[in-house]
């Protein structure tokens, strides 16, 4: 994996260029605390676990693929190395079932991670990181298209709230955008499918948008407005997702989803349920649901697992 060289660059320049403040234990710039949402990746670092993530959505016709109803069960865990620095792991289990065809099962490929904290703005409520992912190739099965080839993915990460605006636009304070910028590049440029048919394998951009209203925030920072159990724990939020070619011939052709749902955000877990609503035929035509027990590891096990590697 071609991880190391990538991490080391990064993590110097890093050092050198932006001293990160402090660090807090879970998703916190200020009085901000930023939930880990369930499709677009944290611009935090932390100790973590998500298990199980749980989706269901059908897939549409493409070339000699039938429309296909697929459902996944996925573990990913996240471990700090220092207070900035952390890496992930993530694995899913798929469940295909095409139309007029047998079904399938089987894990997809492993996913692996890095991540770095470069600037935390309390004032602000802005948090900014730089990551890679990787998928590994070869560690699926092919029983559910789990590709041969690698993808590696550098971006950007951000999350900035709207807590220092003005008096006058309180109500507007407890709104927080997250975000992330990949571009995906596969190791391979073609590969041969099943029936021995050579396909592309284009770079992609993806990008990520979560868009919250905290209501926990609302309640302790702006204007206590009365909410009890459990709304006074709620974050309304929706977010996106958008997987563009680059080149090839499906260049231009974005698909995505708009996501739509809640998190409940409690001391030492949350638990989150979101639409899956397709932007375009591409994508699909029906809507799916996703939904996700998140465990945070650094605030149910400070002294011990749930802290950094290296604390300094």
């Amino acid at each position: 994996m071609r991880l190391s060289a990538f991490n080391a660059v990064v993590f110097a320049a890093a050092t050198v260029l932006l001293p990160s403040s402090h660090a807090f234990a879970h998703g916190f710039a200020g009085q901000r605390f930023f939930p880990a949402t369930i499709t677009t990746d944290d611009p935090f670092v932390a100790d973590e676990l998500s298990l199980p993530t749980v989706s269901t959505f059908r897939n549409p016709a493409s070339g000699d693929t039938p429309e296909t109803q697929e459902t996944d069960i996925s573990m990913d865990i996240s471990k700090r190395i220092t207070p900035n620095f952390g890496i992930g792991f993530g694995a899913t289990w798929q469940h295909l079932e095409p139309k007029g065809s047998s079904a399938a099962s089987g894990f997809g490929n492993l996913d692996v991670g890095a991540k770095y904290l470069l600037l935390e703005n309390d004032p602000h409520e802005f948090l900014l990181s730089i990551g890679v992912e990787a998928e590994i190739g070869g560690t699926g099965s092919t029983r559910v298209g789990a590709d041969r080839f690698s993808t590696v993915t550098p971006g950007i990460l951000f999350g900035k709230g709207m807590g220092d605006l003005p008096d006058s636009l309180k109500f507007l304070k407890p709104m927080a955008v997250t975000g992330s910028i990949g571009l995906g590049f596969p190791t391979s440029s073609h590969s041969v499918n099943d029936t021995g048919d050579i396909e592309q394998n284009p770079r992609t951009l993806n990008v990520g948008l979560a868009i919250q209203y905290s209501l926990p925030y609302l309640q302790s920072s702006v204007q206590d407005v009365g909410l009890g159990a459990p709304f006074n724990h709620i974050i309304p939020l929706v977010e996106l997702s958008f997987t563009t070619p680059l080149n090839g011939d499906v260049s231009g052709q974005t698909t995505g989803t708009v996501n739509p749902g809640f998190l409940w955000c409690g001391q030492s877990f949350q638990v989150g349920v979101e639409a899956i609503i397709p932007i375009n035929s591409r994508t699909g035509k029906d809507v799916g649901v996703i939904a996700q027990l998140h465990f945070y590891l650094d605030d149910l096990f400070p002294t011990s697992i749930g802290r950094p590697i290296f604390d300094n």
